[in-house]
């Protein structure tokens, strides 16, 4: 099936790099090129393809379309996502195939959502829609989690948490078992979350505490 990357920058390289690693394993996407509202109209995105214009010319696409956001911004590709109301374009899950399921069969996934490399996800985990796990994220037991989430690299979340939407987990972050995030939150990087944080809150350190800019 086409697709195509919504986002030409570095975020929207590595997703055409793991598009390549899907194919490598039988996948079977054919990536025809990238949208960006910033960029100018066939200019290069490295050796990956062209920009083929913005949300207007995305918007009049006339046979289906796969689409992957590929902003490393949550709050960014919820606006993408909902101005996209062209009928013809789906959101896959772009899975790498180096993440380990600990066990597939209670894993539960909506769409468009970014798993990178060497990820662990363990049992009875439900995931939402539109989340970014950078590599070498861990998902322990029993979790659930929201739409529109960003785990960055080497994030560790135990078991047993709820995350709510447009959460940021920075790189190395940890979320210790039994916490309750809800909705945009950001946990700073190397940052260990130990007690329940408010919405909308920034958090920073070991143990993690609230940060007022």
């Amino acid at each position: 099936m086409k697709i195509a990357i919504y986002g030409a920058g570095g975020f929207g390289k590595e997703v055409a790099c793991l598009i390549d690693r899907i194919n490598a394993y039988g996948g079977d996407w054919q990536l025809i090129g990238f949208f960006d509202d910033s960029k100018r109209v066939d200019s290069s995105v490295s050796r990956y393809g062209k920009v083929l214009g913005g949300m207007d010319m995305l918007m009049g696409v006339d046979e289906p379309l796969a689409i992957a956001i590929a902003i490393n911004d949550n709050k960014v590709v919820r606006r993408i996502r909902e101005s996209i109301t062209n009928p013809n374009i789906t959101f896959p899950n772009l899975i790498d195939p180096s993440l380990f399921l600990v066990d597939g069969q209670t894993v539960k996934m909506g769409e468009g959502n970014i798993i990178q490399n060497d990820c662990m996800i363990s049992c009875d985990v439900t995931i939402g829609n539109f989340n970014l796990f950078n590599d070498h994220v861990v998902v322990g037991h029993d979790n659930s989690i929201g739409d529109f989430n960003g785990l960055m690299p080497g994030a560790h979340l135990s078991g047993g948490i709820t995350i709510g939407d447009n959460n940021l987990l920075g790189v190395a972050s940890v979320v210790l078992q039994g916490m309750c995030i809800g909705n945009g939150v950001t946990l700073g990087a190397n940052s260990v979350l130990m007690t329940q944080p408010k919405n909308n809150s920034t958090y920073l350190g070991v143990p993690a505490k609230k940060f007022d800019f």
